[in-house]
Parts: C-alpha cells; sequence; structure tokens
C-alpha cells in the first residue's frame, strides 16, 4: 500500500494522483494541511531522504517567515517549521511500504510507482 502525502489543490499532486490513478496504484490521500503531519512522521521522512530535501524553500510559506525563523535552519528547526507549516514540505511525499520514502513527482518516481 502507498500513502500519498499532499495538497488538494497542489498541481503537482493532481498530476501525480492521476497518474497513479491510471496506473492503478492504490493508495491512501493525506491532505497535509487538513490531516496535518507529525514531527515524528518528518523525521523517519527526513532519516531517508534528508531535511533540504524536504524543505522546499521555494514556497510562499518560507517567503512568508521571519527572518529569525529562516536564520540558522538545523535540521531539528527545519522539522519542527515543516510539522508547524505542513505547506514547506515538498509535494508530494509517497511512502511505500512504510519504508520507501519518494520526494516530488517525476519520471522516476512513476515508474517506481509502478513496479
Amino acid at each position: 500500500m502507498v500513502d500519498f502525502y499532499g495538497l488538494k489543490t497542489c498541481d503537482t499532486c493532481k498530476k501525480a494522483r492521476k497518474a497513479l490513478d491510471g496506473a492503478g496504484v492504490r493508495y491512501d490521500f493525506h491532505d497535509v494541511r487538513d490531516d496535518g503531519v507529525t514531527q515524528a512522521q518528518i523525521s523517519r521522512w527526513a532519516a531517508q531522504v534528508g531535511v533540504e530535501t524536504l524543505l522546499n524553500k521555494n514556497s510562499t510559506t518560507w517567503r512568508a517567515l521571519d527572518d529569525e525563523d529562516r536564520a540558522d535552519l538545523s535540521p531539528s528547526k527545519a522539522i519542527a517549521l515543516m510539522a508547524e507549516h505542513p505547506t514547506l514540505i515538498r509535494r508530494p511525499i509517497i511512502v511505500r511500504g512504510g519504508t520507501e520514502v519518494y520526494v516530488g513527482w517525476s519520471e522516476d518516481v512513476e515508474e517506481a510507482m509502478k513496479e
């Protein structure tokens, strides 16, 4: 089974969900804004792919943060910020089998989901 974390309104998430539906991949969708995510979940993902991969510094949420929040960004501070502001998480996050973590949507991720 696949867990899909994203936003209902995110164009990339919509594209990914459409591709998964077309490929017959079953998944549970979790809207990070509506459902939230825990620091523990984010920490597990970060252990797999790295904090820098998870943190979307191109987001409007990132740009809206105070300089103090963006300064001296340790991994634990970044994880806490993503838990507080889930729209800082790069989307989608796809977790397969509870252990395989994929960030973003690319041809490589799409192919991996078909395996």
